[in-house]
């Protein structure tokens, strides 16, 4: 069966479709940060040690998730591919083996996140954050292989043009959780009162019944009946999974070295006390959400670029990334503007702690400034996994973020002796601008020159 997704001849019809294939896309991911939002506002009606707690403990578990999350992202490129070359009867086999690739992943996550919290008198976290953060990790850690087994699922959709289940399951999944939430952290309606544990078991509570949802879906979907996704058993096979780990883990070390400076930068502040990383919390939340957009967009992007390649269009792969360039600038006026304009009216909403709206405002000011390139150098390496460019940009971006953004932060945050004074949280966040920014030139460019020379093959 041939793919019926007409090609766009002229740049206005593939900014539509980019839209298209993309806004329920952006729905799904902005249900996802939201599910963070609802933690924090929970957290920060419990109290700022919980807050604080959840903050930290929500580095420790986003760590490890961007590995699967990054790594399993090599599904849709690959199924685009496919699906542009007219070559469908291969995506069910690949399929089930990205589906062995997902439980072992979400294995391994299970097991770090077993252990990472005892790392957390060394990491310097401040004594009275630690046990919510461990309660919060031990709690969702139940979900993980749940979570990767729902993204293996995901990611097949994405990369077959149909995004609508992603979204439903995502909103789903948020309008669960408020009310299992709220009940297992103040103990209502007879639920035991855990703290940010109970924030932890019920976001795993969610992610398996989104991943038992969407298992459901694909079994009886007409619109995939004919790729066989689930009709039979296929034991695990190394030469496949090694294809898909070849493009994938180097997606899935960038997205680690990106979210690691994120996520080094709550450990640092973390050391700092409560109200920083609680002010901290708040404004990464709210950057977290906004990021979502232009996730969502590179992974459209993925798409369509890698759809023109199987169908051997090079001018509309091109088309398809600017189209998505386009798109990112757009939302990211939206995002930069609002972040600038009602930044306090934002912190208030998750806490009253005075101190900690203060702080978290004048952060939300920074999440303002790198609205831009955080937007334009996650929608170059959407593009260039489009083209199964996964390698370079790795390295591209373990210098941007490793090579300048953490060491300035680090120095700006911290302090070195009397030539620089210590600018606590704000001096991190300025590195984490400049590691941006370096990431989107550097991988902006690397889109425009291997776009004009990259060999266009279907296999």
């Amino acid at each position: 069966m041939t793919p019926s997704h007409s090609p766009p001849q002229r740049f206005g019809d593939e900014l539509r479709a980019s839209a298209r294939l993309a806004a329920p896309l952006i729905a799904g991911h902005v249900s996802t940060g939201l599910i963070g939002l609802v933690d924090a506002l929970i957290a920060g009606r419990h109290g700022t040690a919980t807050l604080a707690a959840v903050s930290v403990g929500t580095a420790l578990f986003w760590l490890p998730l961007l590995v699967p999350m990054g790594t399993l992202i090599a599904v849709p490129a690959s199924v685009s591919q496919l699906d542009g070359a007219g070559r469908r009867d291969e995506i069910g086999p690949l399929f089930r083996q990205a589906l062995w690739l997902s439980l072992l992943l979400g294995l391994g996550m299970f097991v770090f996140l077993s252990v990472i919290p005892l790392g957390l008198e060394a990491f310097g976290i401040a004594p009275e954050i630690r046990p919510g953060a461990t309660a919060f990790v031990h709690g969702i850690r139940w979900g993980v292989p749940a979570l990767a087994l729902f993204l293996c699922m995901r990611y097949l959709c994405d990369g077959l043009h149909y995004t609508i289940p992603t979204m439903l399951l995502g909103f789903g999944g948020l309008l669960l959780l408020i009310p299992t939430g709220y009940g297992l952290t103040f103990g209502l309606a007879g639920l035991p009162a855990l703290g940010a544990g109970g924030l932890g078991l019920a976001s795993a509570l969610v992610m398996w019944l989104q991943a038992l949802g969407l298992i459901a879906y694909l079994a009886r979907a007409r619109r995939f009946r004919d790729l066989h996704l689930l009709d039979r058993y296929d034991p695990p096979r190394w030469p496949p999974i090694r294809g898909l780990l070849a493009l994938g883990l180097p997606i899935g070390f960038t997205w680690l070295m990106e979210g690691g400076l994120f996520v080094a930068t709550a450990l640092v502040i973390g050391r700092l006390g409560a109200v920083p990383a609680a002010a901290h919390q708040i404004a990464i939340n709210v950057a977290s959400l906004c990021f979502m957009v232009p996730m969502a967009l590179a992974e459209a992007t993925t798409v369509r670029v890698g759809y023109a390649v199987g169908r051997g269009d090079r001018d509309g792969l091109r088309r398809a990334a600017f189209a998505g360039y386009v798109l990112v600038l757009i939302t990211q006026l939206i995002t930069g503007t609002t972040l600038l304009l009602g930044n306090e009216s934002i912190a208030a909403f998750y806490t009253g702690d005075a101190a900690v709206i203060a702080l978290a405002a004048s952060l939300l000011l920074m999440a303002a400034a790198f609205q831009f390139p955080d937007g334009v150098q996650v929608l170059s390496i959407g593009a260039l996994r489009g083209l199964k460019d996964t390698r370079k940009p790795m390295l591209l971006a373990a210098f941007a973020y490793w090579g300048i953004g953490m060491p300035l932060g680090a120095v700006l945050g911290l302090g070195l002796g009397e030539w620089v004074p210590a600018q606590g949280p704000k001096g991190m966040w300025i590195g984490l601008i400049a590691g941006l920014t370096v990431a989107a030139v550097l991988l902006g460019l690397r889109f425009l020159r291997i776009s004009r020379r990259v060999a266009i093959v279907t296999s």
